[in-house]
């Protein structure tokens, strides 16, 4: 690209908003891949990376279902800890094992350990949490802390 193209490039990026600065920053990755896709010897090691699992919260009238996505992830490899009011799943993905002959040219599934937190509504009981890991995913369920009835009484003036 030459000088004058990069120039006209830079005005339509400013002129696209707040966002455009942004948006030609985010094409720089395509030109780093497609410069060392094409040389594989100089591939940058890339430190790994803590993985979260991601994790949907549902309420119904009885309980609460919190659903986790730990794809490729045997149910062995993960553990549930309640403590204090907090759920705690927690795990390891384990790398497959170096085989010979394999050469990797993109390795982007990360491994390790990994944790995440969830505070629990106070007055759930701890013993009541069931959990159910298939398909890739982890379901917990929580049912939902028995509420109190108030019930009014009458105080006598005097």
């Amino acid at each position: 690209m030459t000088t004058k193209e990069l120039m006209k490039q830079e005005a339509r990026t400013k002129s696209a908003g707040p966002l455009g600065e942004f948006r030609a920053f985010a094409g720089a990755a395509d030109i780093f891949d497609d410069l060392f896709g094409k040389f594989p010897a100089f591939r940058f090691p890339v430190p790994p990376r803590e993985w979260t699992p991601r994790a949907n919260i549902q309420e119904t009238d009885k309980e609460y279902i919190l659903s986790c996505a730990l794809p490729g992830i045997k149910k062995e490899d993960v553990g549930i800890k309640v403590e204090n009011g907090v759920l705690t799943i927690s795990g390891e993905h384990r790398e497959e094992k170096e085989e010979k002959g394999k050469n990797w040219l993109r390795q982007e599934i990360s491994c390790g350990s990994f944790h995440r937190s969830f505070l629990l509504p106070v007055g759930t009981h701890p013993e009541e949490v069931k959990a159910v890991h298939k398909d890739g995913v982890l379901t917990v369920t929580l049912p939902k802390p028995a509420q109190e009835k108030s019930r009014g009484v009458s105080v006598r003036v005097e």
